[in-house]
């Protein structure tokens, strides 16, 4: 079986503009499945573009499976950047004929992707997507650390290991209980306290994951960039967005993010060194008037783009002639926070060391953060994101 078999073929007559497409749009760049399968191996592009058919287990979104050629439509019609874009569209993967079969064929053809260094941005379909995208790390033998963008925690507080589900609002339960375990971390971006309940608030304090309110974030988006670029992977929940902004989805809330925040969200994914995939989900035609979300969800898409075309490649660190070392001592402790800056991008990251007989490779564990950390650390303060690292290291 070859990724081929995977997918459908766009049908290039429902995306195509009545005045076609000028020489600079994407339309012209992006090299699509419309006849012929693309040839990955000799013909490798940077990314790779999946629309995902599938909305069995979008709970209360209905239609969401739609979603992937109205995006491509306005997508295609941007124009590209000031860099040469080498992106494929593989075009869509079909419903199975069970759910389970929709999901085995993402965690594959993701997963050969990410294998072979090609970055998949997955269109979906409903959120569930999210646990398949992430089962494609799994034959890669590596820590994931999971970036969720998401107006609401997906946990269910009362599934257990017997009576587990996939759904739209349930997947993290997948993530969390999988075995074998490969997650590192998890971090929410822009959650809405009185969705939030206390016991999936506590699930975070108790694993040290991150979760961060969207009052935390509204109009200081730039706060946002060190997490994101700790990302092996992000799911974009569509419905992280304000419904003035991006009203095509069945589950749609007044507040959320500004639709130029979620632009620049996406730049900071693109920017992130690690970051193997993206995916879009939620997004329901049946309620974009004028097809104002899926505008906006292409310029979300161009400013991704944007961002991996402009990576300063700054991570892992080397050479050490790139970087800056800080080291600061705090006011009870006996050890001291080391902290390092990039000379390309100015970006900081904080070591924290491995306990003893932690990593046979590593003395130190290398995470992003912000000047701020480093400012708290020269106050003669722990850094708390220092301390949650850590016990996710012991």
């Amino acid at each position: 079986m070859t990724l081929a078999d995977f997918f459908a073929p766009i049908d290039i007559k429902k995306i195509y503009p009545t005045q076609g497409y000028y020489t600079s749009h994407l339309g012209m760049k992006i090299s699509a499945y419309t006849e012929t399968f693309p040839d990955l191996e000799n013909d490798k592009p940077d990314i790779a573009i999946i629309g995902v058919q599938e909305d069995r287990h979008a709970i209360d979104n209905s239609g969401c499976a739609l979603g992937p050629d109205y995006i491509r439509e306005k997508l295609y019609l941007l124009n590209e950047g000031p860099y040469s874009t080498k992106i494929t569209d593989l075009g869509n993967i079909k419903q199975g004929e069970s759910i389970t079969d929709t999901y085995v064929a993402l965690k594959t053809v993701a997963g050969e992707l990410i294998k072979n260094g090609i970055l998949p941005v997955i269109l979906g379909g409903g959120q569930d997507l999210t646990y398949p995208q992430y089962l494609a790390y799994e034959g890669l033998e590596q820590k994931v650390d999971v970036v969720v963008i998401d107006g609401l925690f997906d946990l269910d507080d009362d599934i257990t290991q017997q009576n587990i589900q996939t759904t739209s609002i349930s997947y993290l339960n997948r993530i969390f209980l999988h075995e074998p375990n490969y997650l590192f971390n998890f971090s929410n971006l822009g959650y809405q306290t009185y969705f939030a309940s206390q016991e999936s608030l506590r699930v975070m304090e108790k694993l040290y994951f991150d979760a961060h309110r969207l009052g935390e974030l509204s109009g200081k988006i730039n706060v946002a960039e060190p997490i994101i670029r700790n990302a092996s992977m992000i799911s974009f929940d569509i419905g992280a967005i304000r419904s003035s902004d991006a009203k095509a989805n069945a589950n749609a809330n007044p507040n959320g993010f500004y639709g130029e925040e979620a632009c620049q969200l996406c730049r900071y994914a693109g920017f992130n060194d690690k970051l193997s995939s993206i995916g879009f989900y939620e997004y329901n035609p049946a309620y974009d008037d004028n097809g104002q979300t899926a505008k906006l969800l292409a310029q979300m898409i161009w400013y991704f783009i944007d961002g991996y075309y402009n990576r300063k490649k700054d991570f892992p660190l080397q050479p050490r002639s790139q970087y800056l070392i800080y080291k600061t001592s705090l006011k009870h402790e006996d050890h001291e926070v080391v902290f390092v800056k990039s000379k390309k991008s100015d970006r900081w990251w904080m070591q924290v060391p491995y306990p003893a007989g932690g990593s046979k490779n590593e003395r130190f564990h290398l995470v992003p953060c912000r000047y701020e950390d480093y400012n708290t650390a020269v106050g003669g303060e722990m850094p708390d994101l220092w301390w949650r690292t850590y016990q996710k290291l012991v």
